[in-house]
């Protein structure tokens, strides 16, 4: 989902596969020249045939055209990543930094692209006056330990505190997205507020080779390591035990009501941006709305949706299925292991006290979503629910339709979203 990333990167991500390149950097470059000029035809020419197969021409020019004008490329990098060359060029758009990664195989031919946000520049430590401090924090697991960063009020304590859950798809700690940073807006946000916050590696961006066995479900890539720091994170004398929250958002939300009945401790629940229907129901209406921005879905677009469609059904289906084949290239494993999360029953089953967020620009997490967990909990007199008009998936506020390039533009998470999420964990008595 938004970020989660997997829903992003599939838009995003247009294949990678294995390749070994005569002449990388100019085949690259030429690439990018077809797309700068508009050439479609001429870039598709360039592509394997999975590739082409993989990626129409009206697609790849959708997402090129979708990041704006192009202002300036840098000096392309080469290296070899298992068993393939992979070229790395720097884009500045309009919109923000790009980074294109193009894999070329030995005949000259693309036979992978990714075009993906910037990595952020370095955080800036808190400022110099800030009531709170940073400091690193490890989440034991047996599997082996998360790094993560704790935002400690500064005071004696013992202080109510929140652990921070991602959206799908590897993400850092600070769930950085281009040059945004969720998840440190939240936590240095609650931390000047007198609420601790641990954020952490997710681990399959910490530790991607504890999935090397290609079969893994959702507990073993997020609510297991969200119950190991809830449980090092209560255990730290100086935190209030009987005050941990956990704050999911997108896929992390959606399992914040599972997370929390692992971890019956639990204080109460933040779900911001949560999905109430699974990830394959989200994923085609995702990508129809992205495809439908300029007001038409062409004909190869419309091939792809179909192709997601197979995709999707043979993610559900009994018949034992490639990760290639399967929407992002996530094991069936997974997949059905996130079929079988039902978000809603269990937040019906919690007793203690929920806050639902949404942004009413979420593209990612719809107002159907908003209405189906309304009407889920509408008997509970424990939940609160906030909506917040102009923000986004990532709680950034903005005008008009939502879109990937939007996440390309570094802002920082809406302080209202932040202030409601401290009010109501300070009224959680």
């Amino acid at each position: 989902m938004t970020a989660q990333r997997r829903a992003l990167m599939l838009s995003l991500a247009l294949l990678t596969g294995p390749a070994l390149a005569a002449e990388p950097q100019q085949v690259a470059n030429q690439l990018l020249d077809h797309l700068q000029a508009g050439q479609i035809a001429d870039a598709e020419a360039m592509l394997t045939a999975q590739m082409a197969q993989a990626v129409p021409a009206d697609r790849l020019g959708v997402l090129w055209k979708s990041l704006g004008t192009l202002q300036q490329r840098g000096a392309a990098e080469v290296s070899t990543q298992q068993g393939m060359h992979l070229v790395v060029v720097p884009l500045q758009f309009a919109s923000g930094r790009v980074v294109a990664q193009v894999a070329v195989d030995a005949q000259d031919k693309v036979a992978g692209l990714m075009l993906r946000p910037a990595p952020a520049a370095k955080a800036a430590p808190p400022p110099a006056d800030a009531n709170y401090g940073e400091s690193e924090f490890s989440v034991p697991q047996p599997r082996g330990a998360l790094p993560g960063t704790l935002a400690l009020p500064n005071g004696k304590g013992p202080f109510p505190a929140v652990v921070l859950v991602h959206g799908s798809g590897p993400q850092d700690r600070d769930e950085t997205i281009g040059g945004n940073r969720p998840f440190l807006d939240i936590a240095r946000g609650l931390a000047s507020q007198g609420i601790a916050v641990l954020r952490f590696d997710k681990r399959t961006f910490a530790r991607p080779q504890d999935f090397q066995g290609g079969t893994f479900t959702v507990d073993d890539e997020t609510t297991d390591d969200a119950v190991a720091a809830l449980t090092a994170l209560a255990a730290d004398p100086r935190i209030d035990g009987r005050r941990v929250f956990v704050l999911g958002h997108s896929q992390g939300g959606m399992l914040a009501p599972r997370i929390a009945r692992h971890w019956p401790q639990a204080r109460g629940a933040i779900l911001w941006a949560a999905p109430a229907r699974t990830l394959l129901d989200l994923l085609p209406e995702q990508n129809r709305y992205l495809l439908g921005l300029d007001g038409d879905i062409t004909a190869s677009e419309q091939a792809f949706l179909e192709a997601l469609d197979r995709q999707i059904a043979a993610a559900r289906g009994t018949a034992p299925v490639a990760a290639s084949e399967l929407p992002l290239g996530v094991p069936q494993s997974l997949w059905k292991s996130i079929e079988a999360v039902d978000a809603r029953a269990d937040a019906q089953a919690l007793r203690t006290p929920l806050l639902m967020l949404h942004g009413g620009r979420d593209f990612q997490v719809p107002d159907t979503d908003w209405m189906l967990w309304q009407k889920a909990l509408a008997t509970r007199n424990n939940v609160q629910w906030r909506t917040y008009p102009a923000l986004n998936h990532i709680g950034i506020a903005g005008t008009g339709r939502s879109s990937l390039q939007e996440y390309t533009q570094p802002g920082h998470v809406d302080a209202t979203l932040i202030d409601d999420v401290a009010t109501w964990i300070k009224a959680q008595r």
